[in-house]
């Protein structure tokens, strides 16, 4: 055990100094100090008002996640699962990759809601299926908005628009494929109940609630992940308009998706070097200088960072009082 918990430390520190290196380098390519100088001079009505959007965007899928519990036959109260993302939205700015802060989420649902859902999933499966599908409804709705946009999208390099439509029809057709469940099971019954999603294993019970959420259930979803995500593309215009690129918005239709797969990569610290390189090629295919579009990306981890301080306060202050009761209880006994 000791071994494993060790290799998960080494793991996670290589990462994190992975990200900084690529964050260091590419300030060295692009000139720090004058991605520094954009970053002073940056326009903070903007960065506020992305501020706010982005507390908007955490409330919608709070929602979202509601919807998918509700499917589900649970009811976790608003009040707690919005506690739970401002509390990951931290996590997930701090931990390597960008879902570090989802596992943070199962972790402290399960411990505060030990109740079972019909079938054979338990509270612990639904709360990592519903994060599965809290996320992969947000990730599709982003690759459609963006197809439907593309046509209206001015001046984007061929090879911008081949990558995005490739990216996003493979990403739709796989989404599809996971949530519909009956292809996935067939491939992985005859593998071992550990890894089979037919089976009676743990896998298999996480994917009952990702394909059982039920059509109503995740329209509902879709719905509320094209709301937020509409939401998330302003967010980048704002910070975009905030260090002075002026493209159309259109434009970001097509840069959040890829930026946001981004946060996906294991080696990067809440998007820290990944999203910034990649940045680079798609803003200077619309002419936008090195500086601005290291300025841009910087700024929309500021701001992601700047709402993550609130659920670091809420972990903190709830984590205070818990140790206070335990003292408490321990000095009666």
């Amino acid at each position: 055990m000791y071994l494993v918990k060790s290799r998960k430390f080494w793991l996670n520190l290589s990462r994190i100094a992975l990200s900084l290196a690529a964050l260091v380098l590419l300030l060295r390519e692009v000139g720090g100090a004058d991605v520094w100088w954009v970053l002073q001079h940056a326009d903070l009505d903007c960065l506020g008002a992305a501020c706010l959007l982005f507390l908007l965007g955490i409330v919608i899928r709070v929602f979202r996640w509601r919807v998918l519990f509700h499917s589900l036959g649970m009811s976790p109260s608003f009040r707690l699962l919005l506690k739970l993302y401002l509390v990951g939205n931290f996590f997930n700015t701090v931990l390597p990759s960008g879902f570090g802060g989802d596992v943070v989420r199962v972790v402290e649902l399960t411990q505060q809601e030990r109740g079972t859902i019909p079938g054979a999933a338990t509270g612990a499966s639904a709360a990592v299926g519903t994060v599965i599908v809290d996320r992969l409804t947000g990730i599709l709705s982003l690759m459609a908005l963006g197809l439907l946009v593309l046509p209206f999208s001015p001046n984007l390099a061929p090879w911008l628009v081949w990558l995005f439509v490739v990216l996003a029809l493979g990403g739709l057709l796989g989404g599809a494929l996971l949530l519909e469940g009956r292809l996935l099971r067939w491939m992985t019954a005859y593998l071992p109940s550990a890894l089979s999603l037919a089976g009676q294993g743990k896998l298999a019970d996480i994917y009952a609630v990702v394909s059982g959420a039920g059509a109503p259930a995740i329209w509902s979803a879709l719905t509320l992940s094209t709301l937020f995500n509409l939401v998330n593309i302003v967010i980048y215009w704002l910070c975009g308009l905030a260090v002075g690129i002026d493209v159309p918005l259109s434009f970001y239709f097509v840069l959040t998706p890829l930026l946001s797969l981004t946060l996906l990569v294991p080696i990067s610290v809440g998007g820290l070097g990944a999203r910034d390189w990649v940045a680079q090629p798609l803003f200077g295919s619309v002419g936008v200088p090195d500086v601005i579009a290291a300025a841009m990306t910087l700024s929309v981890y500021a701001v992601t960072l700047a709402v993550g301080l609130i659920g670091l306060a809420i972990y903190l202050v709830e984590g205070l009082a818990g140790l206070w009761k335990r003292t408490e209880k321990d000095g009666k006994v």
